[in-house]
């Protein structure tokens, strides 16, 4: 079949792809940018890429006609706190605007578990979204899910920095809420089991694991696959506004999706239709074990996609055409150059640059600047990597975002999302004569950003020379 993946550099996108590529199907990704598809070329030879914004005005007939089945794998949550539904109300009219022009019978909308009579507007959202969905010229397949537990993903990511940092936390009282967790492994079962089955068209289903529990239950289960225990206090009186900030500055969430998520926690998330796991014959599996496959994900380096390497987990939202090209006039820079006898070695180092492996020198400064970026509402450094040293464009690194990663021509271009007063490059090249090249580009907004420029200029001094001579020789 020839299946359309939209959202296709998404979490769920990501993990999906390679799947219906292994199933023998024909794949259509649609993207923003095609330079942000974090794939490798074996993948990216045999798929087609179209360029699609789907908030923007409908181009005709840009989609293959012959599609016959469509993913509709777009969300916005994590973009806006007040009119994020508006957005993906918008975004579902073009996609079925879109579809008009191609032969789909089948569309395969992943959305989210509404069976609370009062909704938050998350899932308000996502139910208007299937309605929307439903006035298309195609049979709509909806599955609905809960809290989505895998490697990589924004649920396991936010469990697994809240255990591992507070071994004591004290916490809203909408961990009490219950909820019913699914391993991402199922979703993936579920959401290929489905194509091309007749009996699904024109339904929704709920999907979800074998267990119910509430926040509470899974923090603590999550400390006891580890191996440590956890003491969880619950108190009446946190806002929401509050439980927004205590997510944001203790784990790797962005405060936009913190807010959203919170009004989404006070909603019992629970399934009430399995008829889908008697049709497919799934067997899903518990919550606990679902945590444990994400960990022998993680260990063997086997992370596919994570939440963090979307656009939407930081502050870069445009396209990557107008940041490519570092300027080079009304600008401050800080270069940088050593002569390196082993390439191999040293592209090696670049390659693996931030997450576990730190930035070769002064990491305890890198720390405290993450550290203040939390403070002024950025990223922080606590997005890591997603993987110890496969890096690609549009990838998140601790608080910069990777616009080129080109091994054979030895460069590496990453853009600050790091709350700044102007914008900020930094790149390592490698050129033909041997010498390592660093170097720190600054172009400053108004006079803030040029006294912010010199005031850090001694810092940069001392880290950006010991990082130099560290990836040169390490």
């Amino acid at each position: 079949m020839k299946i359309l993946i939209t959202g296709a550099n998404g979490y769920i996108g990501m993990r999906l792809l390679p799947l219906l590529l292994k199933m023998g199907h024909e794949v259509v990704c649609t993207v923003r940018n095609a330079q942000r598809l974090s794939i490798d070329e074996e993948i990216r030879s045999k798929i087609e890429i179209i360029e699609i914004d789907f908030l923007q005005d409908v181009v005709p007939n840009l989609l293959p006609r012959d599609i016959q089945v469509a993913y509709f794998l777009i969300h916005s949550m994590s973009t806006s706190t007040s009119d994020f539904d508006e957005l993906e109300a918008i975004t579902a009219r073009n996609f079925n605007a879109y579809l008009r022009d191609t032969l789909a019978e089948q569309v395969i909308y992943l959305s989210g578990i509404v069976n609370d009579q009062n909704l938050s507007k998350h899932l308000w959202s996502r139910k208007n979204v299937e309605e929307i969905l439903g006035e298309g010229d195609f049979n709509l397949t909806v599955l609905r899910a809960g809290i989505i537990v895998g490697s990589g993903s924004s649920s396991f990511e936010i469990i697994r920095d809240l255990c591992e940092k507070l071994p004591i936390m004290i916490t809203p009282k909408w961990v009490l809420t219950k909820t019913q967790p699914i391993a991402i492994r199922d979703v993936m079962r579920f959401l290929t089991g489905v194509i091309g089955r007749r009996d699904t068209y024109n339904q929704s289903f709920d999907i979800a694991g074998p267990d119910v529990l509430t926040y509470k239950e899974m923090l603590k289960g999550y400390a006891r696959i580890r191996g440590f225990k956890n003491w969880i206090l619950t108190v009446p009186i946190m806002t929401p506004k509050l439980s927004s900030y205590w997510l944001y500055f203790v784990t790797s969430t962005s405060y936009k999706l913190a807010l959203n998520l919170v009004d989404s926690m006070k909603i019992e998330v629970v399934a009430k239709d399995n008829r889908l796991e008697q049709m497919l014959g799934i067997q899903t599996h518990p919550y606990e074990e679902a945590i444990q496959m994400a960990f022998k994900r993680i260990e063997q380096n086997l992370v596919i996609s994570s939440w963090k390497d979307s656009m939407i987990s930081g502050r870069f939202n445009q396209s990557f055409e107008k940041f490519i090209q570092v300027p080079k006039f009304g600008v401050l820079r800080d270069e940088k150059k050593i002569k390196i006898d082993d390439e191999t070695r040293v592209l090696d180092n670049i390659w693996r640059i931030g997450g576990e492996t730190g930035w070769y020198y002064a990491n305890w400064l890198w720390r405290l600047r993450g550290f203040v970026d939390k403070l002024t509402g950025g990223v922080g450094l606590r997005r890591g990597r997603t993987h110890p040293d496969r890096i690609y464009p549009g990838d998140s690194l601790d608080f910069w975002r990777v616009l080129l990663a080109d091994r054979e021509k030895k460069r590496l271009l990453l853009f600050a999302e790091m709350r700044l007063p102007g914008e900020a490059w930094l790149e390592f090249r490698i050129d033909e004569e041997q010498y390592l090249h660093q170097v720190a580009t600054f172009r400053p907004r108004s006079l803030k950003g040029r006294i912010y420029w010199y005031f850090v200029l001694p810092f940069h001094y001392f880290i950006f020379g010991g990082m130099i001579k560290r990836i040169a020789k390490a």
